[in-house]
């Protein structure tokens, strides 16, 4: 079996044609907005996760994640509620993992202070 990259259509058009709107520095996407990780991560916490198949599938076959319409439903990203694009998901996820680092890093900063109080002798825990 052999597998071929996918390109996105936009790439098949010449530059003029795909207008201002979808151009940047870098390709044919233009930034959007920044993205808060923390509510993000929030957000996937409370999203319904599952295992499913696809109809045509074996009944012995399994996927696992959220229904596409969840998806819609709390992030409000593609055009519909019928798939989940992988850009999507990696985004989430990725920004989801930033948001955990940041968290973790905090945790970690206040472990380390926690520690220097109880290393205190109680006459330095004095002053």
């Amino acid at each position: 079996m052999r597998i071929f990259p996918r390109r996105s259509r936009a790439a098949d058009r010449a530059p003029e044609a795909r207008g201002e709107a979808d151009v940047c520095e870098g390709g044919t996407v233009a930034p959007a907005g920044a993205v808060n990780g923390h509510q993000v991560l929030e957000t996937v916490a409370t999203l319904p996760i599952s295992t499913w198949r696809y109809v045509w599938e074996p009944e012995h076959v399994r996927h696992l994640g959220p229904m596409a319409q969840d998806w819609h439903a709390a992030f409000g990203l593609n055009r519909d509620d019928t798939r989940i694009p992988v850009v999507d998901g990696l985004g989430v996820a990725l920004v989801c993992v930033q948001a955990l680092h940041r968290h973790v890093t905090e945790l970690e900063a206040e472990v380390s202070r926690l520690r220097d109080v109880v290393a205190m002798t109680p006459a330095e825990a004095g002053r």
